[in-house]
């Protein structure tokens, strides 16, 4: 007597997770074309990021490099997991967000916030290392939350924005925080309406806000991460002062920050 057999783990719609958009509607090969496309703006942000914040890199490579490296992943497998609704797919696209939070918690998280128990960064590092493998082992177990778990972090990041606005009066930098935080609620917007309101946008033939998601959250990205710099200049490079400037030019309606690097150094 033949038995059931179990579907593979790479098999096309195998994940626990399909999407609003309607599958396979515009090629045969891809679940989720929209989804799928839409992760092209990753391959931007990476290239972005490294090349308006090179001189940053040029005095502490690290953690721009190992950041724009994996956000790059992060498209590579969504796109992988948008195209298949494969459950290794789903697996991909949601740890490469965790390891890429977990990366950039490690290089930039200020020492000012460290727990008590915390008297070194090599501590720190080993201290997300540990948490990130738990939870990477953990995700295994219901992949569907990781999503939830994983947009829930973005609360304390604003928190942490806050707490360093408070001690910043640079109005540049409030500008930017501000645009930031509007990409991020026009995203997460976005993948909420995606995922809890599916039946209205399919009635009204129009399922496409997750490949909005993907765009949105990259435009946020953008604004954040110059954010991050900025404030990780101040606390790991002394010597400098990190400015804000504006790509193409601060005349533009639409600009794109960036930090340069200034000497002497002068508490913002």
């Amino acid at each position: 007597m033949g038995g059931l057999t179990m579907p593979s783990i790479f098999s096309y719609q195998s994940a626990e997770v399909d999407w609003c958009e309607n599958n396979f509607e515009r090629s045969p090969v891809i679940a989720e074309y929209y989804n799928t496309i839409s992760n092209v703006s990753f391959f931007i942000l990476s290239p972005a990021l490294l090349y308006l914040n090179r001189q940053y890199c040029q005095q502490r490579a690290l953690p721009l490099y190992f950041v724009s490296g994996l956000l790059l992943c992060v498209g590579i497998f969504s796109m992988y997991f948008h195209m298949t609704l494969s459950y290794v797919g789903q697996l991909l696209d949601e740890l490469s967000i965790l390891w890429t939070l977990a990366v950039a918690y490690s290089f930039w998280y200020p020492k000012a916030y460290f727990p008590k128990c915390i008297k070194t960064r090599k501590h720190f590092f080993w201290l997300c290392g540990v948490t990130t493998v738990i939870s990477t082992l953990m995700s295994f177990i219901k992949p569907a939350f990781n999503a939830y778990a994983l947009n829930c972090i973005a609360f304390h990041l604003l928190y942490l924005t806050w707490c360093e606005l408070k001690k910043c009066d640079d109005k540049r930098v409030h500008r930017m925080a501000a645009v930031m935080v509007v990409w991020w609620v026009l995203a997460i917007s976005s993948w909420i309406s995606d995922r809890w309101l599916c039946g209205l946008w399919q009635a009204i033939n129009f399922p496409y806000f997750h490949s909005f998601w993907h765009v949105l959250i990259a435009m946020s990205l953008l604004y954040c991460c110059p954010l991050v710099i900025y404030f990780d200049v101040n606390y790991e490079m002394p010597s400098f002062k990190p400015k804000l400037n504006y790509w193409p030019s601060d005349s533009w309606p639409v600009v794109v920050p960036y930090v340069v690097l200034e000497e002497p150094h002068k508490q913002c």
